[in-house]
């Protein structure tokens, strides 16, 4: 006899959940992998070697989206400075101390610019912008690191902020302080021809990080791929409950009697073995009626 799990409609209920199971434990797999990934808001290029710099043009242009893919690539570029419009962005050193980044733009074509991060100061040489090596005058090349803007995360609030601040080096901010057309990521400086001029404070050169080389736990993702196997988990439970009723009920069926079962006693209509033979005599009923009919037939037999 054929098993009721496998009628059509069991075959399409296996289908579907050897399916839900496939796909359960693939999103997990996919989420233990993405666990062991950098963050993708994280730079992951390793910085390059200043000797290998192209033109600042060859990997980005005015205005253009910079995927975080693209940073710490060494680039270089030509213009002039505006000195006149540097500005201090809050920045931790590699100690973290708290200072700034002296930021400048770097005119490199009529109405557009590119910002420069000339270097680090602490707090306390930040009282004034004058004290600061300047930029030179005329045409300089500068040759650098290329960033993605820092997000609202990044760096620190200060409690005082001193004059000529900027939040943070992204365009969304420096827009609003200088009159050009921005690049969307910065430069941080590794190199300039020719130098700039001595000031009575130092500017120190921080040239970024390498990134993370060890795998880094998203513990996020990590919970989203045991949900994945916890929601596989339960449609083979649920699979086999379902599938241990169906049989439960099929053996039910059968020791209840199915189709063809014999009768009950009492279920007997006067033609089986057991029932009661018909009855060939008259009842009172009948004695009745025959008791009724007898003066009227005497009374036609006399008239006869």
């Amino acid at each position: 006899m054929r098993s009721v799990l496998v009628t059509p409609r069991w075959i399409g209920l296996h289908v579907l959940a050897v399916l839900a199971v496939v796909v359960c434990l693939g999103a997990g797999y996919w989420q233990f992998v993405r666990a062991q990934e950098p963050e993708r808001d994280a730079v992951t290029n390793p910085v390059e070697e200043l000797a290998a710099a192209r033109p600042v043009g060859e990997v980005l242009r005015p205005g253009e989206y910079m995927p975080e893919a693209e940073g710490n690539q060494a680039v270089t570029a030509t213009g002039v400075y505006d000195a006149d419009a540097r500005l201090l962005a809050p920045a931790l050193s590699p100690e973290g101390d708290r200072g700034y980044y002296v930021i400048a733009p770097l005119v490199t074509a009529d109405d557009t610019a590119l910002t420069v991060s000339l270097g680090w100061i602490p707090e306390s040489a930040a009282d004034s912008l004058d004290r600061l090596p300047a930029p030179p005058e005329g045409e300089v090349t500068v040759t650098g690191w290329l960033m993605p803007p820092d997000k609202a995360e990044d760096g620190y609030v200060p409690m005082e902020t001193p004059e000529g601040y900027a939040a943070r080096i992204a365009p969304s901010v420096l827009v609003n302080e200088w009159p050009y057309r921005l690049y969307e990521g910065y430069v941080i400086r590794g190199a300039q021809e020719p130098a700039d001029t001595p000031g009575t404070a130092r500017l120190r050169e921080i040239p970024p990080p390498e990134p993370p080389q060890g795998i880094v736990w998203n513990w996020r993702n990590v919970s989203y791929a045991a949900q994945w196997v916890v929601f596989g988990g339960a449609v083979v439970v649920f699979w086999i409950s379902l599938m241990r009723r169906e049989l439960q009920d099929a053996r039910d069926r059968a020791a209840g009697g199915g189709p063809g079962g014999g009768a009950g006693p009492g279920d007997g209509d006067g033609d089986g073995d057991g029932g009661d033979p018909p009855s060939s005599g008259t009842g009172p009923d009948d004695a009745d009626a025959v008791g009724a009919a007898g003066p009227q037939d005497a009374s036609v037999a006399r008239t006869s």
